[in-house]
């Protein structure tokens, strides 16, 4: 069996870095392949709704008890992520080429929170275990013990620097380009 913390650590140090890199690194293939000039703001504001519904399930993990009620959202959200994900692939293979290596960063970022969960899942498994019975599904708690600020500052600003900021810089530019192109037409 494999102890909780080492469970802990694989998500706080494997996991999380991973997702924020491969997140990361998919802002560097829509800028890339130009994404302004192609399928522009409608593309960029499904990927910031994407970082929102994977984002909203990390702030759950960082400061709710994981119980079955705080699985039962972060399910949600990884569910939820995944049908954006699918319409944001449709979308953009429509209006631009996706790369193969783009491709194979969304395989990423498609399976890593399904890899979290399930670690959080075994971290939790009685938790796991009353969600399926039905019980606790509304019993929404702050942590009892709070993760030390350290780990919150580090995993927030993470967050901040590889994920908010690189994709409101592609809405920004992908807007800026649509009004230049619907200036230009006038």
């Amino acid at each position: 069996m494999i102890p909780g913390q080492l469970i802990g650590q694989i998500l706080l140090y494997a996991i999380l870095p991973l997702w924020l890199a491969t997140g990361f690194a998919d802002y560097l293939c829509h800028r890339a392949s130009a994404i302004e000039r192609t399928s522009g703001p409608r593309e960029s504001l499904m990927h910031l709704l994407q970082f929102s519904e994977v984002g909203f399930a990390l702030l759950v993990v960082l400061f709710l008890e994981i119980n079955a009620a705080a699985l039962l959202v972060t399910i949600a959200c990884v569910a939820v992520h995944e049908a954006t994900a699918i319409w944001d692939v449709r979308y953009a293979n429509a209006t631009r080429t996706v790369l193969p290596v783009e491709q194979h960063v969304h395989g990423l970022l498609e399976n890593l929170p399904f890899a979290g969960l399930l670690l959080i899942a075994l971290l939790h498994w009685p938790s796991v275990v009353q969600m399926v019975h039905g019980t606790g599904w509304f019993d929404y708690r702050l942590k009892a013990e709070p993760m030390p600020i350290r780990v919150v500052a580090v995993v927030l600003g993470g967050a901040i620097v590889f994920g908010v900021i690189p994709y409101l810089e592609e809405l920004f530019r992908t807007l800026r380009a649509t009004r230049r192109s619907a200036s230009a037409v006038s």
